[in-house]
């Protein structure tokens, strides 16, 4: 039996018909430039910077020509967490964090601007229009080359605007980005198959006035499309109230809503139509003449008129540019259960900014084939609805999910919203950045809150990235971390060092088990007398640093061509003979170097001395060597001499 259906192609439909020197030219002589959009990470910008970003958006536009349509498109796409059980090497604490991360499910975000050279016909143009109401699409000739030309000029300065900004970039897409490889789907593909994440083949796409329906997808369309949805003011800022106080709070994009707090497979689809400002407004003026005329017969005449009035007022006293917008969210879902809620999830998102949610069912064909990259002059042009540029802006989101440190040295966190890790480096690209200038960190928490966790998390995944950590502890918390170190390393690492009385805290900071004293290990030694001798208000002139600093030189020498044994002992007898008589050669005044002084302040770490234990330590032990040191003092914390 024959097939009466009526169906078409896609390829016969298809409204895109190539793509040269990386920009997309439509059948109908649309020419649309792509870039991809990295926005600031979430929660990490303040008010001041998103004000920056909405003036930088608003600069960027303006350079743009009259007919031209700014597209930007936010894919939130949910994805479940790959751990990485390739890497051998991975100690059991990783493989451990791997195994319970592993699928967790997050909301990815990747953000697209389409900006496209229509023509005064095409951007009034209605969905009766569109080229989905075509039986074929004939390609039409490009005419004006110079207004091409001037039009992609205007793309470069936007882009330059936009990156010179340092909170937003802009990367053009290529060829292949966008139409794809053989490797990897490109961007055409994955909007024609709502599978950004891993590649698919195409399925049949079915419209109709009540459903859209791509492969086993069914899309939920709510759409901005009249200033009657929208509240009577509009902001670039908002709060977000659960991680915000009467104190401080945390600044989100006003669209931050419907974007990465909306919890579904969404696009976000934001759209500027740039027209001749100057042609609107006299519309508008004849529009207000009529209202005047007729505002005796209806009440609702005059509240046009006076509409129309204000509008007029604001763009000629601010000389404001009068375009036209919309937004719509597509959400969509292959579960007719979970449709429905996505349906009210989308909804109360809207509704949470103050807009009227208006499920769209007429027009939702037309918006998704006119969200489609590169055919926006497809869009119907009774969806959307005057302003101005700036308050347009504030329905942009502002904002990307958290993104992996590009540095390989970091720490796994997680994710504030999802819980999905994250390698960041808080330490060495922080200071590149300029926002830190050193690397000291602060863990603030009432108790209980996981500060010592949390330290634990940090220094375990420093160390298995070859760093020296050292802790001083009062509690034990390190205890098991160091353990575990010692077992690992066969007792050659993690040592930890406690106070009794019958063994306190004792080391030995002279020895070495090659004999070598590098540049580190002398001045870790100098530091080490230095804060034995000095108080912390006291601080050493240059003539006693150049005296210890040789003091030290001499000692190790003497090491080197003798057989003493290494020890605090041993330097303080050579400081109270040899270098004494050394400093009486080259006459040293007391006043440059107090050496009575000196050997009196470190007398009671010498033999006999109260704490003559601690420097002199018997144990073989050469500290410099370990990568993993614990010294608790919780025993000795309240004791009236504490050294540092």
């Amino acid at each position: 039996m024959r097939n009466t259906a009526k169906t078409n192609t896609l390829e016969r439909m298809f409204p895109i018909l190539s793509v040269e020197n990386n920009c997309m030219v439509s059948k109908q002589g649309d020419i649309t430039v792509c870039y991809k959009v990295i926005l600031p990470e979430i929660f990490t910008i303040s008010d001041k910077e998103y004000e920056t970003i909405h003036s930088v958006w608003h600069k960027a536009i303006k350079t743009l020509p009259e007919f031209t349509v700014i597209h930007k498109q936010d894919w939130f796409v949910k994805q479940s967490y790959e751990a990485d059980f390739i890497n051998e090497e991975q100690s059991y604490l990783s493989r451990s964090f791997e195994r319970h991360f592993n699928e967790r499910p997050y909301l990815n975000h990747s953000c697209y601007l389409f900006i496209t050279k229509t023509t005064k016909e095409r951007i009034k143009s209605q969905s009766n229009f569109s080229s989905l109401t075509r039986g074929e699409l004939i390609p039409k000739e490009i005419r004006d080359k110079d207004a091409i030309q001037s039009f992609l000029e205007a793309t470069t300065q936007l882009e330059k605007i936009v990156n010179d900004s340092g909170l937003i970039h802009l990367t053009k897409l290529s060829e292949e980005d966008i139409i794809g490889s053989e490797e990897k789907s490109g961007l055409l593909e994955q909007y024609l198959t709502l599978s950004p994440i891993k590649r698919g083949s195409l399925q049949d796409i079915a419209i109709s006035a009540d459903k859209v329906r791509v492969g086993d997808n069914r899309l939920s369309v709510h759409t901005l499309s009249s200033t009657d949805d929208l509240p009577t003011e509009v902001s670039y800022l908002s709060y977000y109230e659960k991680l915000s106080t009467d104190k401080s709070s945390m600044a989100l994009s006003f669209a931050a809503p419907v974007g990465l707090l909306l919890n579904c497979n969404h696009i976000y689809n934001q759209y500027l139509f740039v027209e001749d400002s100057e042609y609107n407004l006299k519309q508008f003026e004849k529009s207000a003449k009529n209202m005047h005329s007729l505002a005796r017969y209806s009440r609702a005449n005059q509240i046009n008129k006076q509409w129309i009035e204000e509008y007029l007022n604001e763009a000629h006293s601010k000389g404001l540019t009068s375009i036209k917008a919309h937004f719509n969210v597509m959400a969509w879902s292959d579960n007719q259960n979970e449709l429905k809620q996505l349906k009210n999830d989308a909804g109360s998102a809207i509704a949470s900014m103050e807009c009227v949610p208006r499920h769209n069912t007429v027009d939702a064909p037309t918006l998704y084939w006119a969200g489609m990259p590169g055919n926006s002059g497809d869009f119907p042009s009774e969806e959307s609805f005057y302003t101005f540029i700036e308050p347009a802006l504030c329905l942009f989101t502002g904002e990307t999910n958290y993104q992996n440190s590009l540095s390989p040295f970091g720490i796994k966190m997680a994710d504030r919203l999802t819980g999905k890790p994250i390698h960041l480096d808080i330490s060495d690209l922080p200071m590149k950045k300029g926002i830190i200038t050193n690397r000291n960190k602060f863990i603030l928490g009432p108790s209980g809150s996981g500060k010592s966790f949390f330290t634990n998390h940090m220094v375990r995944q420093y160390y298995e990235q070859n760093a020296h950590v050292l802790l001083v502890d009062t509690g034990n918390s390190y205890q098991g971390l160091c353990e575990l170190i010692k077992g690992k390393t066969k007792g050659e690492d993690g040592v930890y060092f406690t106070y009794t009385e019958e063994n306190p805290i004792a080391f030995n900071p002279f020895y070495t088990d090659d004999g070598v004293f590098d540049i580190e290990k002398r001045e870790s030694i100098k530091t080490l007398i230095l804060t034995l001798w000095k108080r912390d208000d006291q601080p050493p002139s240059r003539a006693e640093e150049v005296a210890l600093s040789n003091a030290v030189s001499g000692y190790i020498q003497k090491l080197q061509n003798s057989n003493i044994k290494p020890s605090f002992n041993t330097f303080y007898e050579y400081i109270k003979i040899d270098y004494k008589e050394e400093l009486e050669q080259k006459q040293v005044r007391e006043k440059d170097f107090d050496l009575a002084n000196f050997l009196n302040v470190l007398e009671p770490y010498f033999k006999g001395g109260e704490y003559d234990y601690l420097l002199n330590s018997e144990s073989e032990l050469d500290l410099l060597n370990k990568r993993f040191i614990v010294f608790e003092i919780d025993a000795i914390k309240g004791a009236p001499v504490k050294v540092a």
